[in-house]
C-alpha cells in the first residue's frame, strides 16, 4: 500500500508523536509499503526507506521548537507524483488541513488520528475562551475522515462527546527492546544524580512546557530528604523553570535519545509524571518497559497504561499533591513493592511492541480503502 502520511512534527524534533511516527513509518516499510511522510521542513529528506517531503514554515509564537507549515500547491504535485492509496493525517491543524483538501481533489481515502490534547493545552497559555471554537474547529477537520484514531479509551470518549465521528482505538506501543531494565547503570545513575549514588532519584521526560505542569514536582522533591530530580527533555518553559526549581537539587540533563535515554529510564527509583492533558503518554510506557515504577497524574489516558497499586501509582491532579508525594515514599521505603511494581510494569509493557500496533494500523488502512463510499458530516 502506498500512504501519504501528513504530520505537523517530525524528526529532527523529539517528543511522543514523533516517536510513534518514526516505528510506524520504519514498521510499514518493512511490511512493504511506500510510505511518503509530509512535514514542516526539518533537513530530514528519507527516514527507514520513506520519503520525506520538507514543507518551509515558521515557528510558533508561544512554541517556538514548532513550525507552522502552511498547505502549498507544490504539496499537490508531490501526492500526484506519489499516487498514494490512502492518506492520513496526524493532528490536523494547520499542513494536515492540505491532506484533507486533496483527500477530497484527488478522491483518495482519508484517516486522520488524534495526539495532541489541543483544547486543554490553552488554558495553560491564558486562551481558555477559544477552547469551544477550538473543538468546533477540531470537528470539522476530524469529521472529514472516514475513520479516526485516537490512543487512549479516554481520548475516544472525549472526542466523541464533542461530536466526532467513527473514532476507533489505535493501540499503544513502546519498544521493548530498547527500554529494558537491563540497561540500567552506575554511571547513568551518577551523572543524572550529580554524583550523588546514594540519594533517591526521581525522573521526569517529556517536553518542558507548560501544559506539563512539572511545577508539581517542586513539592515531591522537597518532601524527601536527600532526593534528586533529573529533568530529561527542553522545551519553551525551561527558563521559568530553572527559576522555579532554583536552590534545589534538580539537574536539567536537556535531550537524550536511544541507548542514553533507556539507562536514564532504567536507572531512576521512580518516574514522576503530572501532566494532566495526556492523550496516553508514551514516556510512561517507555519507563515502564525500563522497570522505572511510575507515580502520574488519573487524568486523560494514563489510566489505561497504569493500573494503581499494581504497576504503578495514580494521584488525582485536582487534589492535593500530598499523594504523590506518599505514594513516592512508599516506592522508595518500601524496597519488595517496588520490586513487585517495577516487575508489574515490565509484564504490562511487554505485551504493547510496535509490530502489533502498526499491524493494527494497517488493518485499519485496508478496510478504508475497501470501503466502497465516504460519508462525512455536512
Amino acid at each position: 500500500m502506498r500512504i501519504a502520511l501528513f504530520t505537523e512534527t517530525f524528526l529532527p524534533k523529539v517528543d511522543g508523536i514523533v516517536t510513534r511516527l518514526r516505528h510506524t513509518v520504519d514498521h510499514l516499510q518493512r511490511d512493504g509499503n511506500q510510505v511518503l511522510v509530509v512535514a514542516p521542513e526539518g533537513g530530514i529528506k528519507e527516514h527507514k526507506g520513506a520519503k520525506v517531503y520538507g514543507v518551509s514554515g515558521f515557528p510558533l509564537p508561544l512554541y517556538p521548537e514548532l513550525k507552522m507549515a502552511l498547505p502549498r500547491p507544490a504539496i499537490g504535485h508531490a501526492l500526484e507524483e506519489f499516487q498514494p492509496d490512502i492518506i492520513h493525517v496526524v493532528n490536523p491543524a494547520v499542513l494536515g488541513l492540505s491532506g484533507i483538501f486533496y483527500s477530497k481533489v484527488l478522491k483518495i481515502p482519508l484517516v486522520a488520528s488524534y495526539h495532541t490534547h489541543l483544547p486543554q493545552y490553552l488554558q495553560h497559555y491564558g486562551l481558555g475562551m477559544l477552547e469551544g471554537l477550538l473543538w468546533e474547529l477540531l470537528k470539522g477537520a476530524h469529521n472529514q475522515a472516514m475513520l479516526n484514531l485516537c490512543t487512549s479509551t479516554a481520548m475516544m470518549a472525549e472526542l466523541t462527546a464533542h461530536g466526532i465521528e467513527r473514532v476507533d482505538l489505535w493501540q499503544r506501543g513502546v519498544d521493548t527492546e530498547l527500554f529494558h531494565p537491563d540497561r540500567a547503570s552506575l554511571e547513568m545513575r551518577s551523572r543524572l544524580s550529580q554524583n550523588h549514588l546514594d540519594s533517591p532519584l526521581l525522573l521526569y521526560v517529556g517536553r518542558l512546557s507548560a501544559e506539563k505542569e512539572i511545577e508539581r514536582i517542586k513539592p515531591i522533591l522537597q518532601a524527601i530528604p536527600h532526593a534528586r530530580l533529573a529533568l530529561v527533555g527542553d522545551g519553551p518553559h525551561r527558563s521559568t523553570l530553572e527559576k522555579h526549581f532554583a536552590g534545589t537539587n534538580t539537574l536539567f540533563v536537556g535531550y537524550l535519545m536511544g541507548e542514553e535515554l533507556a539507562s536514564a529510564f532504567a536507572s531512576a527509583d521512580a518516574f514522576i509524571f503530572p501532566s494532566r492533558t495526556e492523550t496516553l503518554g508514551l514516556v510512561l510506557l517507555e519507563a515502564m518497559a525500563a522497570g522505572c515504577p511510575v507515580v502520574a497524574a488519573r487524568s486523560g489516558g494514563i489510566p489505561d497504561i497504569v493500573t494503581d497499586g499494581v504497576n504503578g501509582y495514580l494521584f488525582d491532579p485536582k487534589a492535593d499533591i500530598q499523594a504523590a508525594i506518599d505514594a513516592t515514599v512508599l516506592l522508595l521505603e518500601q524496597q519488595q513493592k517496588a520490586a513487585i511494581i517495577r516487575q508489574n510494569a515490565r509484564q504490562e509493557a511487554e505485551k504493547w511492541g510496535w509490530s502489533a500496533a502498526t499491524r493494527q494500523l494497517q488493518h485499519y488502512y485496508q478496510k478504508v480503502v475497501s470501503t466502497p463510499t465516504l460519508t462525512t458530516a455536512s
